[in-house]
């Protein structure tokens, strides 16, 4: 389904089927991306899903997928899963090896050896050629009639050409009359001889076929975080009157009720009952929250107590869970930069083997021919192996294996990655910048003391100051408005509402001019607002000017309490061997204060959000690479500055959309869960590569110079495949520090 992705771009997804291998995904993605008006295309052959981004006015949805079809792929509105893949595979898999085992005794055992022998291995190896290994043939016949070459090339071509060599010995070079079997042992080593190799035909298709599913098994696991999140919708919910309906009619305003074990419908906001409410699937927080009236509850979660009534607020694709499952389903389909190196190899790889096996036959008839042996058993055999060990799956599935599993894990946890360069970035961090209000203390501030100047009363600030900071939502702001209705005074209408950043607000109310936010905004400080400063009792604390007339009329002195593991959190931070900046718009006895009660060491207090930008670039082009911690407005500047950008989720959308990581819940240990497990991926990802580089590097040499059977090939080129995706499986164990405790 299009959606928006920018004031004139269209995101679009879709699935791709009949891709088989990386250089599938990467010749798709080319044509895609050199299509007129197509702005970026990300083709991944683990999920099978192409991203596009396009301009409507240059180009639309038929002629993208045109484009696909074109290159002889399919687009299909609901592709099957690896696990249905993997059915599919089944039959001809069993099919396979029940007809490839007695082929292979008849052929390689000399106990099972018997005249007329290769007929029957001609018999019984025919269907598992044509019939189990269909697709392979299909597929490439698809592929050179639009002039390309993929992974079932190489399959189809090698089998082919062991399985018709095999025919003609047999029928016109009397292959028969050897009258008994060949070990792997003769294939080397008695190089005049002519000899089949049905049973080398039927082993490589029987071999890649289990390969490939348990390549589709293992595939299918990589989902499961994302299946897990789409398991969690609720697909009913119960009126106050009792009647049970479909989720989808929900509208906002409607009313339902949550039994004690049930899931919550939509979010919400409480209105009557009292319970507490288990949200591990959404923030990975292990302990349940308790809620009662005015209390927001988020869609999906479970009532674990008492009864709730809740009036829904957010629905359908609105909803909290909806939100984090795109972001998951962005993700998965997104490309490390990393990638591009295996997508640039693979485009060519293929091609590369095609000359590589063509050149390795011709040389080995050569070799034979000029030390008098004029058989062809080593040229067919070095060529076929060549063809299948080449095959380049686990280098098409390094990355986006890791990339899905990695990304999933992290939404079990509360820690939603906006993509791959993301997990790539998050690995090179070696500095964190902290916010302070709402990430590292509760963000609930407080007023704890007013002071008022002489002739003015309580009420009077309390009321201009509060009518002021009802258009702010900053955390200083929202604690004002809080006290005054908690003191029965209600806010007036403001004109003229302007604000500075990190500064503070000014607005008209009943015909004066209030300024409010930094003492030294609000106005000159007289005598006794300047001695109530002073007063050691009222510090540390947030303070907060209010002035009309040029002079300073009061102060709120507001305080914030620290989050109970953010000192864990910093402990969880530094052994990841980070240097950490708390950075701050408060005064600068409140910040060295927090600082040191969560023992971070370095401390920049007063600074307005130019500023934190303006340090976080400084910092950047002195060679470190930060991360930027901040759940407010005036953080979003900085968050979109760092190299990595980690919004709380509890924090302001401006902030979550700046971000390139949000942590679900308020817990600033979640932090170090995502920068841990970012780093965990990549390791993933760089450890999956190295490996299908090496397989491929180090086979290919062996099997051209005669030293790799193709069956042997056949079976490496499977595990390659199911290596690496075993490998990033090892992901979803990934615990964090929230878990520890």
């Amino acid at each position: 389904m299009p959606e928006v992705a920018s004031n004139t771009a269209i995101l679009e997804e879709f699935e791709v089927g009949g891709m088989t291998c990386a250089s599938c995904a990467a010749r798709i993605e080319r044509a895609l991306a050199g299509h007129e008006g197509v702005e970026s295309a990300a083709v991944n052959y683990a999920s099978h899903r192409a991203t596009i981004t396009y301009d409507p006015a240059l180009v639309g949805s038929p002629e993208l997928i045109e484009v696909v079809t074109g290159l002889g792929y399919l687009v299909v509105d609901d592709a099957a899963p690896p696990e249905s893949e993997a059915r599919a595979i089944l039959p001809r898999l069993v099919a396979a090896i029940v007809l490839t085992v007695p082929v292979v005794a008849i052929s390689m055992i000399p106990a099972f050896g018997f005249a007329g022998w290769p007929w029957v291995a001609l018999v019984l190896s025919t269907p598992v050629v044509f019939w189990s290994g269909w697709s392979f043939h299909v597929t490439a016949i698809r592929n050179l009639r639009h002039h390309a070459v993929a992974m079932d090339t190489l399959i189809s071509l090698g089998t082919l050409a062991a399985y018709f060599w095999s025919l003609v010995a047999l029928v016109f070079l009397g292959a028969d009359s050897h009258g008994g079997n060949m070990s792997l042992g003769a294939m080397f080593s008695d190089h005049g001889s002519t000899y089949v190799y049905f049973e080398t035909s039927a082993l490589i298709i029987s071999l890649v076929l289990l390969g490939r599913y348990f390549e589709a098994r293992a595939r299918s696991r990589s989902g499961d975080a994302l299946r897990a999140l789409l398991d969690l919708t609720v697909k009913m919910a119960r009126t106050e009157d009792g009647e049970d309906i479909p989720v989808s009619e929900l509208k906002p305003g409607d009313r339902f009720v949550v039994r004690p074990g049930e899931r919550v419908a939509t979010d919400g906001l409480v209105v009557d009952g009292q319970s507490s409410v288990d949200t591990s699937m959404i923030t990975g927080e292990p302990l349940p929250v308790e809620v009662g009236v005015g209390a927001e509850v988020v869609g999906a979660t479970i009532n674990v107590s008492g009864r709730l009534v809740v009036e829904a607020g957010a629905v359908g694709s609105q909803t909290v869970l909806a939100q984090i499952i795109r972001l998951v389903e962005t993700a998965q389909g997104t490309k490390a930069p990393i990638q591009r190196l295996a997508d640039r190899i693979s485009s060519v790889f293929v091609p590369i083997v095609l000359i590589v096996a063509l050149f390795t036959l011709i040389a080995w008839l050569i070799v034979d021919a000029a030390a008098g042996e004029f058989g062809v058993s080593r040229a067919i055999t070095a060529a076929v192996a060549v063809l299948i060990v080449a095959c380049p799956c686990a280098l098409g599935l390094a990355t986006p294996t890791a990339i899905m599993v990695g990304t999933g894990r992290g939404a079990s946890l509360g820690v939603l990655i906006k993509g791959g360069e993301v997990l790539e970035t998050a690995y090179k961090i070696d500095t964190v910048v902290l916010d302070k209000t709402g990430t590292i203390t509760e963000g609930r501030m407080q007023v704890s003391c007013v002071v008022t100047a002489d002739g003015v009363s309580t009420d009077q600030l309390l009321t201009r100051a509060a009518t002021i900071e009802t258009a702010s939502e900053h955390p200083l702001a929202q604690a004002l408005v809080a006290y005054a209705y908690e003191q029965k005074i209600v806010p007036r209408p403001v004109n003229n509402f302007s604000s500075e950043p990190g500064r503070g607000a000014t607005g008209e109310v009943d015909g004066v001019v209030v300024r409010v936010g930094r003492v030294d905004f609000a106005g000159d400080v007289p005598d006794d607002i300047s001695r109530a400063l002073a007063r050691p009792e009222l510090q540390p604390a947030s303070v907060v000017g209010v002035g009309w007339d040029g002079v300073v009329k009061g102060l709120f002195f507001v305080t914030d309490a620290i989050k109970p593991t953010s000192a864990e959190a910093v402990v969880a931070l530094k052994s990841l061997d980070l240097n950490l900046i708390m950075i701050t718009g408060d005064n600068q006895a409140v910040a060295e204060m927090v600082a040191e009660k969560v023992g971070i060491d370095n401390v920049i207090a007063q600074a307005l959000p130019k500023e934190k930008l303006a340090r976080v670039a400084q910092w950047q082009s002195e060679g470190l690479q930060v991360a930027v911690i901040g759940d407010g407005v005036n953080d979003a500047p900085a968050l979109a500055q760092g190299d990595l950008g980690i919004a709380i989720g509890t924090g302001t959308d401006v902030a979550i959309e700046a971000s390139d990581l949000t942590l679900v819940s308020g817990d600033l240990r979640a932090a170090a869960d995502a920068i841990a497990l970012a780093r965990r991926t990549f390791s993933t990802i760089r450890g999956n590569l190295f490996w299908a580089f090496a397989y491929n590097v180090a086979a290919i040499p062996l099997a051209a110079f005669g030293l790799l059977n193709p069956v042997i090939a056949a079976a490496a080129m499977g595990f390659s495949s199911v290596f690496v995706v075993t490998n990033s499986l090892r992901l979803r164990r990934f615990k964090g520090y929230r878990a520890k405790q």
